[in-house]
């Protein structure tokens, strides 16, 4: 089972990573300023995990694959680390939907 960890940066803005069973990080977030706004963004993401619509697929300059999971007004609510492939990146989308909606969310 996947978990969300919710942390601070060094900037003192909360984050949070989604893991996947194995500890692999699938999605991290942009900084929040605050607690209650990056809890909005783990809900988001649990609602919309499902939903193949919010995965944005990209390709970086270098050639490697990636995915943003977008909320329904456009934003950002994650994005992936790079993939050496584009089966590795449709992959780990996938495992967003597995891990995400029955999630726990620990403080790191």
């Amino acid at each position: 089972m996947g978990k969300f960890e919710m942390y601070e940066d060094k900037a003192w803005e909360t984050r949070f990573r989604l893991k996947a069973g194995n500890g692999e990080i699938i999605l991290a977030s942009e900084g929040y300023s605050s607690k209650a706004g990056c809890e909005n963004g783990i809900a988001s993401v649990k609602k919309n995990a499902l939903d193949e619509a919010r995965f944005e697929k990209t390709t970086t300059p270098s050639g490697k694959f990636r995915f943003n999971m977008k909320a329904w007004n456009g934003q950002v609510i994650g994005t992936s680390q790079n993939y050496s492939s584009e089966s590795w990146r449709n992959n780990w989308i996938g495992s967003v939907g597995r891990s995400a909606p029955d999630a726990k969310t620990v403080e790191v």
